[in-house]
């Protein structure tokens, strides 16, 4: 009978431990979905087609490390707003398409350099959408 006790005990705990956990998932994936915003379409955002083009320059290079429409980085700065601060954020160097286009190009710090990769016209798109930020 003492066997029997202890075994019910056992599976009881698990049960109870098992849906601690499952509790605890659901908690961290409902509060993480509400962060996910949909993402919204070129039209929507009232973007140009040169701003669509940098747009998709941007999610092909840029999106990986910096988030767009957020102040929170990744690996690098969030760019929510960048052009309508004074300043970049981790450089301090002024916000103004010379200095972003300067970065682009040749990089800074752990950030890679885009001027092989990107030509004039791309890094104007690249800018144009940067402005809509």
């Amino acid at each position: 009978m003492r066997l029997k006790a202890r075994w019910s005990v056992a599976s009881t705990g698990g049960v109870a431990c098992l849906f601690v956990f499952s509790l605890a998932i659901i908690t961290v994936v409902a509060t993480t979905a509400c962060e996910v915003e949909r993402r919204k379409s070129d039209a929507e955002l009232g973007l140009n087609p040169q701003q669509a083009a940098g747009r998709k320059i941007y999610d092909a290079e840029c999106s990986r490390c910096h988030e767009p429409y957020s102040t929170r980085g990744k690996k690098g700065p969030g760019l929510k707003s960048i052009f309508q601060r004074k300043y970049l954020s981790l450089s301090g160097l002024p916000a103004n398409d010379e200095r972003v286009s300067e970065i682009i190009r040749l990089g800074r710090n752990e950030m890679p350099g885009y001027s092989q990769k990107l030509n004039a016209q791309d890094l104007q798109d690249l800018l144009a959408y940067l402005h809509t930020l």
